[in-house]
Order: structure tokens, then C-alpha cells, then sequence
């Protein structure tokens, strides 16, 4: 039985449980479950909190949760990223007042408010920089209008929450963060986890490949095939009208339009999209 931990609220939540049921797995259907059991999968889902979820996992209690790259870092759980999911994406920044501080080294000696203690002490040793951390639980952006702090760690976005405030972004940063499958550091993958890996591999990849049909005369599939060569190759069926053939390939969903413009250029007719549920490659 895979014991798995999922976002019961915040950002990641609902796209972790619609990356689940696109998975194939039974999610819950009130805010109120704190846990569903999936028997069709042999399955049970744990809504935890997000921060929470890499301490459980990191002590074996489950195997494997979803959160945020920034919060398994940030816990110092013995747990480590399994898969990147594609979605909750953010930036892990410095800020402060318009220009206050240009780099990190600027910060020697100053106070540095955060909600993520743990990852930004680690930064700031490994780029052997000695500052205050002053620890909040959240509203770290009023941390230096109120005195507390000379400049914050926090993760960002779009960064208008930090401008209403006036705060402005400086140096490199932190991290790079977004939902993440993990598992507990050391240990093999249970046969349930690596079941999660390959559906979530196959799901995410049909999110970013769409499949093209087209027909087009035989003596130009060449041309066509080097516009829309799929993953191990195009197929390729003769038409009940002679000289002509049908062509079936996968193809990345950005830019999907131009290449069914390059197609028509090249003559090919009855061009259609559709949407991959999901695939395994």
C-alpha cells in the first residue's frame, strides 16, 4: 500500500491533486478528508501540511509526499526530490528598501527577516556571509517598515506584493523553487512509488505534447517528417487516394500553430490537433 502526502491547502494543493486524478487516482472530494483511501491503486493520501510533509517523509512514516522544492530544503529532513511536477513555481529572493543592497555580501552584519529559516542560514554559510536571522511565521514584507529587520528572504512570484510595499529584489537568487515529488534520503523507491513516478512521467509529458494529424502527397512525407519527426518516428499510412499518405507524430505543444503552418506550406491538407491524456514513452 503506497502511503503518499499531499497539500491539503495553499498554492500547491489543487494542482497536486489534479496532476493525481489525471494520474489515475482517487482524490478527496471535501477540504474536511484528511485522508482517502484509493483501493482501486492500493493507495492511501495523506492531506498534510505543506511544510510538514518532508519531516514525515524524511522519517519513513510515508513513502512519498508532494511540496515545494523550497520547504524540503528549508525542513533539513532527511528526504530528497524524486521528480519535478511542472507547477507551483517561484523564486526565493532577497529584498529591501530601492537600493539599500546590491548582493548578498552586502548583508554582513545586518538582520534578515524570514519564514524559511533554514534554507536561508544554509545559503548564507555557504556564501560565508555572517547575518542576524530573525525568524516569522508570515507578513515578512512588513518586517523592515516595522523596524524589524534591514532586509528579507522571501519567496516570490511576480513580485507586486513586495512593490505595494516598496521593496524591490537585489542579487542572485536564492533558489528556484516548484512542487516536487520526494521520498526519504537512502532508501529504494516501493513498487508503489515507482507506479506514482511512471503515471506523473507519463501525465506531464502528454501536458507538453499535443498529437498532429495531416495528409500530404507522398513526395513530400520527407520534408514533412523533418517538420514533425515525433519520438521514435512519425507514422505513416497509405490514403485510399493515390499518392497521398496520412501522418501521425507527437509534437511539443508550444509552438504547435507554426508548425501546422510549415505543414500547409509544404502542401499537407486535413491538419488536425488533439490533446494527449497521457502516455508512457
Amino acid at each position: 500500500m503506497l502511503r503518499l502526502a499531499v497539500p491539503n491547502k495553499g498554492a500547491l494543493a489543487e494542482s497536486a491533486q489534479t496532476l493525481l486524478k489525471e494520474a489515475g487516482y482517487r482524490i478527496r472530494k471535501d477540504t474536511k478528508e484528511l485522508v482517502v483511501v484509493d483501493p482501486d491503486n492500493s493507495c492511501e493520501l495523506f492531506f498534510l501540511r505543506p511544510r510538514d510533509i518532508a519531516v514525515y517523509v524524511g522519517e519513513g512514516t510515508l513513502d512519498g509526499g508532494i511540496t515545494g522544492r523550497d520547504m524540503l530544503f528549508d525542513s533539513g529532513a532527511p528526504a530528497e526530490e524524486v521528480l519535478p511536477l511542472g507547477f507551483g513555481g517561484s523564486t526565493f529572493r532577497f529584498a529591501a528598501k530601492p537600493g539599500e543592497y546590491t548582493a548578498v555580501h552586502d548583508l554582513g552584519g545586518r538582520r534578515v527577516a524570514t519564514s524559511y529559516t533554514g534554507l536561508l542560514e544554509k545559503h548564507l554559510a555557504d556564501v560565508g556571509v555572517e547575518a542576524r536571522v530573525i525568524k516569522l511565521d508570515g507578513a515578512v514584507e512588513t518586517a523592515i517598515r516595522l523596524g524589524v529587520a534591514d532586509a528579507i528572504a522571501d519567496v516570490v512570484e511576480t513580485g507586486t506584493t513586495l512593490r505595494n510595499v516598496g521593496l524591490d529584489v537585489f542579487g542572485e537568487p536564492i533558489m528556484r523553487s516548484e512542487a516536487v515529488l520526494i521520498k526519504q534520503s537512502g532508501t529504494p523507491r516501493s513498487a508503489g512509488l515507482d507506479q506514482l513516478v511512471r503515471r506523473l512521467e507519463g501525465v506531464l509529458v502528454a501536458r507538453d505534447f499535443v498529437m498532429i494529424d495531416y495528409d500530404i502527397r507522398a513526395e513530400q512525407i520527407d520534408k514533412a517528417i523533418a517538420i514533425t519527426p515525433g519520438i521514435e518516428g512519425p507514422t505513416v499510412s497509405p490514403l485510399h487516394r493515390e499518392g497521398w499518405v496520412a501522418v501521425r507524430a507527437m509534437v511539443r505543444r508550444k509552438g504547435h500553430q507554426q508548425v501546422m503552418d510549415r505543414l500547409w506550406e509544404i502542401g499537407a491538407r486535413a491538419i488536425f490537433i488533439t490533446d494527449i491524456y497521457a502516455c508512457r514513452l
